[in-house]
């Protein structure tokens, strides 16, 4: 299970949630999408680096990062 962590209006945070459903037709995963803006906590951690996408193992891949890069982080 990935996360990604965005917020509304982050142009780049939806480019990221087009690579995920597209690294999703050559590779099976689920993700799934964490507005920052209702967290404090987080907003702090990653106000500034959004897009990141995080595993359950705590390893994170930020912004800017490809489609190979998404599939390979999923892997």
């Amino acid at each position: 299970m990935l996360i990604l962590y965005g917020t509304k209006g982050c142009h780049l945070c939806d480019d990221a949630e087009v690579l995920l459903t597209q690294a999703q037709m050559a590779i099976r995963f689920e993700w799934q999408y964490t507005d920052i803006a209702l967290d404090d906590t987080l907003v702090k951690k990653y106000g500034i680096r959004i897009p990141v996408l995080r595993k359950t193992t705590e390893q994170e891949l930020s912004w800017p990062f490809s489609l190979l890069d998404v599939v390979r982080f999923a892997c």
